[in-house]
C-alpha cells in the first residue's frame, strides 16, 4: 500500500470539516477562496472535488448560498453556514478533538 493513497484518504476524510471551518472563520466564501485556503494548507483540492460536496452540504441544509454580481465576470455564489451547519460544525470540532486525543494516546505510548 502506498503512503500517498493513505494521505489522500486522510485529507478527504477531513475536507468537509476544513471547508466548514473556513466558511465559519472567514464568513461568506467564494469557491476559489476556499480552494486557495485549502491549497495553502496543503489540502490540495480541485473544483471538481469541491462542488459536489458543497451541493450536498447545501441540500442537507448545512450551507446556504447567495449570488453576488461581479465586476469581472458572471455573478458569484458565496457560501455561508446555516444554523444547522453551525451546530454540525460544533459536533465535528468535538469529534476532531476526541480523535486527536485518542491518536495521541496511541502514538505516544512507550
Amino acid at each position: 500500500m502506498k503512503v500517498e493513497n493513505i494521505k489522500a484518504q486522510m485529507r478527504k476524510g477531513i475536507l468537509e470539516y476544513c471547508i466548514l471551518s473556513i466558511i465559519k472563520n472567514d464568513g461568506d466564501s467564494y469557491v476559489s477562496d476556499l480552494i486557495k485556503k485549502l491549497k495553502e494548507a496543503q489540502l490540495i483540492v480541485v473544483e471538481g472535488t469541491l462542488y459536489p460536496m458543497l451541493t450536498r452540504l447545501k441540500n442537507e441544509d448545512i450551507l446556504m448560498y447567495r449570488w453576488e454580481e461581479s465586476t469581472s465576470g458572471p455573478p458569484r455564489k458565496y457560501y455561508s453556514l446555516t444554523e444547522k451547519g453551525d451546530l454540525f460544525l460544533s459536533e465535528l470540532e468535538q469529534s476532531w478533538k476526541e480523535l486527536q486525543t485518542s491518536i495521541k494516546k496511541i502514538t505516544t505510548q512507550s
